[in-house]
């Protein structure tokens, strides 16, 4: 298993002087045709923006809430949302850049993602949503040892914070792993 440093990765939290590149680059791997690029792209799902400044701020300041920031050579190539709930941790807002998805970063964040949780908060279990119609990145997730509940929460159909959705079918699937002790 590749570690952060055999990467050349570095791991940091989120301040409130990234929210600007950290909006640009989530909205760049889902909407509009710079998500094209990537595989994970909602572009023909879902219009408009994944994210705003705002939404974003409001992770990094969140208690219990951690934004990593994933850097190669100073640059910013990903980032993910790590929440403290209790027993389990929450993983949200995560984004690999376009151009560099598909190539195993992905799966080297979401292995430092789940020891960060382990090691920090020393939850038992990881907890993620996914709009269940995306089957090849809920498939991703089930490779990395996710499985499907089931459990559905409404698409926030009328919030353009969201994004513009182009169907009627959306909703979020609750994917859980649970978490090795170490």
């Amino acid at each position: 298993m590749e570690t952060a440093a055999a990467t050349g990765l570095t791991f940091r939290d989120a301040t409130d002087s990234d929210v600007d590149a950290l909006v640009a680059l989530i909205d760049s791997a889902y909407r509009g045709d710079s998500s094209r690029i990537g595989w994970t792209t909602e572009a023909d799902i879902l219009q408009g923006q994944r994210t705003d400044a705002e939404a974003v701020l409001a992770v990094v300041k969140a208690p219990d809430s951690r934004l990593l920031i994933v850097e190669r050579d100073g640059a910013l190539v990903a980032c993910c949302q790590l929440e403290h709930r209790g027993d389990h941790a929450y993983f949200g807002m995560f984004a690999v850049s376009p151009a560099l998805q598909g190539g195993g970063l992905g799966k080297v964040i979401i292995t430092e993602a789940e020891r960060t949780v382990r090691e920090t908060w020393g939850v038992t279990e990881m907890h993620m949503t996914v709009i269940s119609v995306r089957e090849d990145l809920i498939a991703w997730y089930e490779r990395r040892g996710y499985r499907r509940t089931g459990r559905m929460t409404p698409f926030p159909y009328g919030d353009e914070r969201f994004g513009i959705p182009q169907r009627d079918d959306l909703r979020f699937e609750l994917l859980v792993k649970p978490l090795a002790q170490v």
